[in-house]
């Protein structure tokens, strides 16, 4: 029975020593610095700018990480904000170590998937808006942070009145489905209405009733402005073929629409958000920053360019004015 008993002890703590020694090996590993990452990116649609803020990102991470180190998974949502909501719950199944969210569903998606692993946005105009945070300050806090693509609403506004300055109508066209841009249409009609213009909001759903909408626009306006809305992005050209043989310009919120259908913009660089954004993920990832305390970032005003589009100015005789640059050749 003794002989019963000491053997049982003897492997008790033969269990206790490798439990103890197991224990001390976990402690080790969480204490080692990490050098190898999964980043996961949940791209809204394939378009110009929201192309090049990925292309932006990967470079700066690469850059930062070490191409080897880093493991990209990246994956389009085609234009469906349900499609963003599964892409982030598989990222986060897989324990990605930080999502990059780029566009207003990709963000709302990854905030509603998870609460700790890091997400950075791009490509998203207000914060408080599209994550409806009331009395936003500039920084999200939790587990979320980013790059903002909001250029002057106010500056935008007196680009209609330049570019249009015998416009006494102003439509502004946007998607109802994009919080964002019925924020941008509010803030520029309010600085139009200032001036003594008469505006007039033209929500379309989606690109179902896009083209009834944009005639409705164009019957009412001498001019109509457009802010940085995905939807009306990947429809730039059908807009167009409503709105120029009406002779109706447009004010956009950003050069690839510009491109598509405006005749002049104040846009920022997508590359270069994308870039910012993706140095932000280097800090947190190699060198430990707190997203919770991250503030959103904006382009600085001196890096915002300011263009025209060339074609649909002529077509439709209207100087280009001092101080814009022709929009570049679509690639």
């Amino acid at each position: 029975m003794k002989k019963i008993i000491a053997v049982v002890l003897a492997v008790l703590m033969l269990l206790g020593m490798a439990a103890c020694a197991t224990t001390g090996g976990d402690q080790a590993d969480a204490g080692q610095k990490k050098d190898k990452f999964v980043i996961g990116v949940c791209q809204f649609m394939p378009h110009p700018a929201l192309d090049k803020a990925t292309e932006g990102f990967l470079a700066a991470v690469k850059a930062g990480l070490g191409e080897e180190n880093v493991t990209f998974d990246v994956q389009d949502a085609a234009g469906e904000a349900s499609n963003c909501a599964t892409i982030v719950n598989g990222l986060v199944s897989s324990n990605v170590d930080l999502i990059m969210a780029n566009a207003t569903p990709a963000l709302a998606a990854a905030y509603n998937a998870t609460e700790t692993i890091p997400i950075l946005g791009t490509s998203v105009t207000e914060y408080g808006v599209a994550l409806g945070i009331e009395n936003f300050s500039g920084t999200v806090g939790g587990n979320v942070s980013g790059t903002s693509d909001l250029a002057d609403l106010a500056l935008q506004a007196d680009m209609v009145t330049k570019w249009c300055p015998n416009a006494k109508k102003v439509g502004l066209l946007f998607c109802s489905a994009e919080a964002n841009s019925k924020y941008q249409v509010n803030e520029v009609q309010k600085a139009l209405e200032g001036k003594g213009i008469t505006c007039k909001q033209f929500a379309f759903a989606d690109t179902s009733d896009l083209m009834a909408v944009t005639k409705e626009a164009a019957d009412f306006a001498d001019a109509i402005y457009v802010p940085t809305d995905n939807t009306v992005a990947n429809n730039a050209t059908a807009i167009d073929s409503v709105c120029r043989p009406a002779k109706v310009p447009i004010i956009a919120g950003e050069a690839g629409i510009c491109g598509g259908c405006g005749i002049a913009t104040m846009s920022i660089d997508y590359y270069d958000l994308g870039y910012k954004t993706g140095e932000m993920a280097v800090d947190i990832l190699k060198n430990g920053a707190d997203i919770t305390k991250m503030k959103i970032e904006y382009t600085p005003a001196e890096k915002v360019s300011y263009l025209y589009n060339e074609e649909i100015c002529k077509e439709l005789g209207i100087a280009p004015l001092e101080g814009y640059d022709k929009l570049p050749a679509a690639e």
